[in-house]
């Protein structure tokens, strides 16, 4: 069956997002093989740092799968690596297969080894395409790309709110939006390296922080930053925060914090806090993408405001 480029990075993007969340400090990536008449011959996506590439992992499919078959064109979201890490050049093993064409979704942000694997392949007299679905490229490396260019991670803020503008349930409950917003909310959270609440959010609503209603990473560990100055959040509940995978920190000042983050390798913050934190996020300008979602009378709105970079 004859797959089109465009839906080949399609799939790619989709395998990508599967372990969205679980690659930091690497970005997610998702690779495609095709045969020269457009069959597809492997898919790959890189799950954790430290594992096979997803130009690897989609090689060595392709071999398992289609043996007799000769790859030709590799389609991958994010330019190809040219330099060591815990894992070798993917430049290196896609020379050293048959593949002929290599299709990029987006370059790679980091300025320290920007365009170096596009080049290595245009000197090896490899056909390169670059900017196939880019925007939706771009959009799955977003922390990743914030991470290496500014230090910090991309700050995701996920705002619930009632018809008429308030944050708080009703008595006895602890949530007003649909269950297809809850679902999209746990997505979030899975896509997430870690978390900022308020020490006032922590003690209303002794939110868990876990992802519930998807299937998470498995041995995720996340960082949760609590906005605590006072240190009103008691050792008991730190305590119990790291039995669900938590490492929870109270913290005084949010650029700093956030900063440190980027510096431990986090590509990606949810926050979910009550007004008074999303304020001063809102006049540090320390956000990147504002998602509400507001309760209707027949179905839920979500509305996401990015800032551009």
């Amino acid at each position: 069956m004859t797959t089109s480029i465009q839906n080949a990075m399609q799939l790619a993007l989709d395998a990508a997002r599967e372990h969205w969340g679980a690659t930091a400090p690497n970005p997610p990536v998702g690779a495609v093989v095709l045969s020269e008449d457009g069959g597809i011959l492997g898919i790959g996506a890189h799950t954790k740092a430290g594992q096979p590439h997803a130009e690897i992992l989609a090689l060595q499919n392709a071999a398992l799968h289609h043996p007799t078959n000769t790859p030709h064109t590799l389609v991958v979201t994010l330019e190809p690596c040219n330099h060591f890490g815990k894992t070798g050049p993917c430049t290196e093993a896609i020379l050293q297969s048959s593949i002929r064409k290599i299709v990029i979704g987006t370059r790679d942000p980091n300025p320290h080894v920007a365009s170096g694997g596009a080049k290595a392949l245009q000197d090896a007299v490899r056909i390169v395409e670059i900017g196939v679905l880019e925007n939706d490229c771009k959009d799955l490396i977003g922390g990743f790309r914030k991470r290496v260019l500014l230090g910090r991670p991309r700050i995701r803020v996920k705002q619930a709110l009632r018809s008429n503008g308030s944050m708080i349930p009703d008595p006895a409950q602890k949530t007003f939006t649909r269950e297809s917003s809850l679902l999209f909310s746990h997505q979030l959270r899975r896509q997430s390296d870690a978390f900022l609440t308020g020490s006032g959010t922590v003690l209303a609503d002794n939110p868990l922080f876990t992802v519930r209603k998807c299937p998470d990473h498995s041995g995720k560990v996340r960082t949760l930053l609590i906005a605590d100055r006072r240190r009103r959040i008691p050792n008991t509940w730190i305590q119990e925060a790291a039995t669900r995978g938590l490492r929870a920190i109270a913290i005084d000042d949010l650029s700093t914090a956030i900063f440190q983050l980027g510096s431990e390798g986090a590509n990606e913050i949810l926050v979910e806090a009550g007004p008074t934190l999303l304020q001063k996020l809102r006049a540090a300008d320390l956000w990147d993408e504002w998602i509400k979602i507001t309760h209707g009378e027949s179905e839920d709105l979500i509305e996401t405001e990015r800032r551009p970079f």
